[in-house]
């Protein structure tokens, strides 16, 4: 792993730890979206080592990812459908206004869940 890989990572802990806090304080839209955070910097860690640059967008990030982790088994393309799956949490959180679009406790936790399995795998494949 390089350098610049392991920054992200290391911002992915931190994203990680801070949804987990949130959570304790029962803020399930602030929660989720640190937790996608968490993935979205792990995956930047992948496609820098792989590629050796970043994605300037979040949809870039999801494209980018799904291309380099395609045909590499250590990244199945759950960990794809699971970032997109997150981004729609960060788009509920960030912009929406409807009353009955809520993030649930459940779904908050299984964001965090889902991104700590997400970030480990990361780490575990670029090691």
């Amino acid at each position: 792993m390089n350098r610049e890989s392991d920054y992200y990572l290391e911002k992915a802990r931190r994203d990680l730890d801070e949804a987990r806090k949130i959570m304790q304080i029962s803020l399930p839209n602030v929660a989720a979206r640190s937790a996608y955070y968490a993935v979205f910097h792990a995956a930047e860690a992948v496609i820098f080592d792989k590629t050796g640059r970043v994605a300037k967008t979040h949809r870039g990030v999801r494209v980018e990812f799904a291309r380099v982790s395609k045909d590499d088994p250590r990244f199945p393309t759950t960990m794809t459908a699971f970032l997109a799956k997150v981004y729609g949490y960060k788009e509920i959180s960030d912009y929406n206004v409807d009353p009955d679009v809520i993030i649930t406790m459940q779904d908050a936790e299984d964001a965090i869940l889902g991104a700590e399995q997400f970030v480990n795998s990361v780490i575990s494949a670029l090691a």
